[in-house]
């Protein structure tokens, strides 16, 4: 079975543009409440990852004195500063769901693209486990 039945559509999912000031950033991630989501570029491409540990990482490493960290140092950086471009891959909309289990010990979410890596949505690691207990006939083993 392909992932596009478990798939949570773009309008549906949190998602900032590598364009956005770190500020801008931070603020949509705080109002997610998630701690990861994806980053697309002006064309709605896929582009990368960014997490609350990038945001900050990137703070502290523009601050050096910690007891007196400002935003304002940070106006001029964009997400796709720090972007984690590759590190979370992205699926195309037709794989199988047997190939996202591997990805789904790693991270919350595989997010989705078509063909041409326009970024469409996500699957949630959540799904992928219930399509596979579901599939296994929801049987588990206790010893």
């Amino acid at each position: 079975m392909n992932i596009a039945s478990f798939l949570l559509p773009k309008d549906e999912v949190a998602y900032l543009r590598d364009d956005m000031t770190l500020r801008q950033g931070l603020e949509k991630l705080k109002r997610s409440g998630f701690t990861a989501i994806p980053v697309i570029d002006v064309e709605d491409r896929y582009v990368g990852v960014v997490g609350e540990g990038d945001f900050l990482w990137n703070i502290l490493s523009h601050n050096q004195n910690l007891e007196d960290i400002k935003l304002k140092k940070l106006e001029h950086m964009t997400v796709r500063d720090f972007l984690q471009n590759g590190k979370v891959k992205a699926a195309p909309i037709d794989t199988a769901m047997e190939n996202l289990l591997e990805r789904a010990k790693s991270q919350n979410f595989v997010p989705v693209i078509d063909d041409r890596s326009v970024f469409i949505g996500i699957v949630t690691r959540g799904d992928i486990i219930k399509y596979f207990v579901d599939k296994s006939g929801g049987n588990s083993r206790h010893t």
